[in-house]
């Protein structure tokens, strides 16, 4: 609370609100490219079981 009472003081609150606004955004940053890498694993797990089933296909049909 000394740091925001010193900064309130000397009348930087444009400072103060250009730290918070970097802040914030440079979380929600981090928190997409966790969610984009979670999404990306996903979709390779997708594409994995696909390609999986289509080799289960391609067996199946030559020992019919």
């Amino acid at each position: 609370m000394d740091a925001l009472q010193s900064v309130i003081e000397r009348g930087d609150l444009a400072h103060l609100a250009l730290f918070l606004w970097a802040s914030g955004t440079s979380g929600l940053l981090v928190w997409t490219l966790k969610e984009l890498a979670a999404c990306n694993r996903r979709f390779n797990d997708f594409v994995t079981e696909i390609a999986r089933l289509n080799a289960m296909f391609r067996r199946d049909g030559r020992e019919g």
